[in-house]
């Protein structure tokens, strides 16, 4: 399943939001060496209540818009 997502690195708060068909994820995190991007995947693995290594990021790797692919055992 591919998901849209907006990330907001420097949050004070963290948290999910879906808003039409873009979840919006903030963090804490800085977007620097990757930090901002291994705390969306871990939040959307808390979210989704699935594991890390079932999340990858297709596109977007340095930009605040993303295509994530959620890797599900349906």
């Amino acid at each position: 399943m591919k998901v849209l997502i907006k990330v907001k690195a420097n949050s004070k708060t963290e948290g999910i939001v879906k808003e039409d068909d873009i979840f919006v994820v903030r963090v804490h995190e800085p977007p620097k060496e990757g930090k901002a991007n291994r705390a969306v995947i871990k939040l959307l693995a808390q979210h989704f209540g699935i594991s890390r290594s079932q999340i990858k990021i297709l596109s977007g790797m340095r930009s605040k818009n993303k295509i994530i692919e959620l890797i599900t055992e349906d």
